[in-house]
């Protein structure tokens, strides 16, 4: 197993562990490898600095972080547009959550009684696959999915 420290095209830095270098570049490639803080799949290996042995302890550690240049601000891991999309899903998810029936899996086929005039009018909320969803709006079904929350992948 390897660590490698990640960059996605937002510049949010991560790190993950993979097989090998070769596992990253596939997954990589196939887009199965996603920043955990804004989803973005394009991912590269950012710069990393090498963990030594140190003879007396046995183990690993890392070299000093190299000095900051004059002048250069350190990058927030959060910039405040994040932050306020952040704030922003939140505050829709629990407006969702509070006031919609939670149907679990049952989602598209409550969706659809609902449509059809079989079931009772109601707001609800649940969990549904890609196929079915898209089939869901071919069928007319008004849908809005809700956005995860990164934290959620964690």
């Amino acid at each position: 197993m390897i660590k490698f420290s990640l960059l996605c095209g937002r510049g949010h830095e991560f790190e993950s562990w993979f097989q090998s270098g070769e596992a990253f570049e596939t997954q990589s490639k196939s887009g199965r490898v996603s920043c955990p803080l804004c989803q973005a799949t394009d991912v590269t290996k950012a710069i990393m600095a090498p963990a030594i042995a140190s003879k007396s302890e046995g183990t690993l550690a890392k070299p000093p972080a190299p000095a900051q240049a004059e002048g250069q601000a350190q990058v927030a891991l959060l910039d405040p547009r994040d932050l306020e999309s952040r704030a922003m899903i939140t505050a829709f998810r629990k407006h969702i959550y509070e006031e919609a029936e939670d149907v679990g899996m049952r989602f598209a086929e409550e969706a659809r009684k609902i449509h059809d005039g079989r079931g009772k009018e109601r707001p609800i909320h649940g969990q549904t696959d890609f196929d079915e969803a898209r089939a869901l709006i071919e069928e007319g079904i008004e849908i809005f999915p809700v956005p995860s929350l990164p934290d959620e992948f964690n």
